[in-house]
């Protein structure tokens, strides 16, 4: 009985961790969107 609880929950946790991947992968690229969009806002405001 343990084994099958074991199974399912390494299956449950493969698929969070594809989730969370995912997630972190989306947040790197607002997060390099964001400091390149002030990037070119702080030389177009200096030039």
């Amino acid at each position: 009985m343990k084994k099958n609880k074991d199974t399912n929950l390494e299956k449950k946790h493969n698929k969070f961790d594809k989730g969370q991947i995912f997630v972190k992968v989306t947040a790197g690229v607002l997060a390099i969107l964001m400091v390149g969009g002030t990037a070119i806002t702080l030389v177009y405001a200096l030039m």
